[in-house]
């Protein structure tokens, strides 16, 4: 199993002197915890994309860029690209580029995003949600596999044979397909064959279940071997020298964070009991010591009938920036080794 993390560049406020860090400053960070997880052994790190005043990846393949001059072996990857309200060419050739810059290094994880911003920020409407991201798949995936495509669609000028350079260093940048909960979604990975990254920010895994399970057995109806239908997981995630730290530094920030984005959405407001009930035996965050990340972590794989890669969505703790490094460290230095041989032994058991 790969382990790593995604982070959407969160900006928060100090809760206790107001002070909100320059986005210079935040930016800084990023890429330190970049390195931290690269020195670490993580395998993965992930930038999302969102258009808001809060986040700070409003363009992702330029942060990845920055972190690949940085790194050495971590594989960088979108967390996710909002490909309905995007172009695919130009998303094939920053990623393209990106990989020329990472050597081999870049993934994709594509999207049609949990926030509506960037729609009407582009010039599409809400309502071609999801026929804007088939149409734009279908493009990305011929572009990924042919330099030169002939291709006709409804939201995009044709393509008639034009190349689509640069190319990237690796013969097929890696594509996966980032759901939610819609089962549409999941049966489409499963037919095309793409890995699938779940996201899973509230609730249990185990309620995911029947919906992976759609997804394994729409690839096998499409003739897809099933060591390549490969499933990711992205949670909510922090690791500290106990449970009590690790709760007590990302809960100020999620609770803000959440807290914001419920009001837009006519959520209650969020408590510190909800929160620990979620990083119980029985919720989806993966917040705690080595150990307790460890357990819940092989708990998820199982639920979930095998993962091939989770991540940790740590953003929220962005103002403890020892605590965040520390986290990175952990994660990287006990909680994954401690993952694959328990892992190994299982499988050998």
């Amino acid at each position: 199993m790969e382990i790593g993390i995604d982070s959407f560049a969160v900006t928060l406020p100090d809760l206790k002197t107001g002070r909100t860090i320059t986005a210079t400053e935040r930016m800084e960070r990023l890429l330190d915890e970049v390195e931290v997880a690269d020195r670490a052994g993580l395998d993965v790190f992930g930038i999302g994309e969102h258009h808001r005043a809060e986040f700070l990846d409003s363009a992702p393949a330029i942060i990845l860029a920055a972190a690949a001059a940085r790194t050495s072996r971590i594989r960088l990857t979108s967390a996710v690209t909002v490909l309905s309200a995007a172009d695919p060419v130009r998303v094939f050739q920053e990623f393209a580029t990106l990989d020329l810059i990472a050597k081999g290094r870049a993934e994709i994880v594509v999207g049609r995003g949990s926030f509506g911003e960037a729609y009407p920020l582009f010039g599409f409407a809400m309502q071609d949600y999801d026929a804007l991201f088939a149409e734009k798949l279908d493009l990305l995936l011929a572009l990924r596999d042919q330099t030169h495509v002939t291709w006709r669609g409804r939201f995009r000028p044709p393509l008639t044979g034009q190349g689509v350079y640069p190319r990237p260093h690796q013969a097929r940048i890696p594509i996966w397909l980032g759901v939610g909960g819609t089962p549409a979604s999941f049966a489409r990975a499963g037919t095309l064959g793409l890995p699938l990254m779940v996201a899973i920010i509230g609730g249990g895994f185990e309620r995911f279940r029947p919906l992976v399970d759609l997804y394994r057995e729409a690839g096998r109806r499409a003739g897809h071997a099933p060591e390549t239908l490969r499933v990711g997981v992205h949670a909510m995630g922090f690791v500290g020298d106990t449970d009590a730290a690790a709760r007590d530094a990302f809960f100020p920030g999620w609770a803000h964070m959440f807290t914001e984005i419920g009001r837009e959405r006519g959520w209650t407001r969020v408590t510190r009991g909800q929160f620990d009930a979620m990083c119980g035996p029985g919720g989806a965050f993966l917040i705690g010591s080595p150990g307790t990340v460890r357990d819940k972590v092989l708990a998820a794989s199982e639920a979930l009938g095998g993962l091939s890669r989770i991540t940790f969505q740590m953003s929220s703790a962005m103002l403890e920036t020892e605590a965040m490094q520390r986290a990175i460290t952990l994660l990287g230095t006990e909680v994954s080794p401690a993952v694959r041989t328990a892992l190994g032994e299982r499988s050998h058991g």
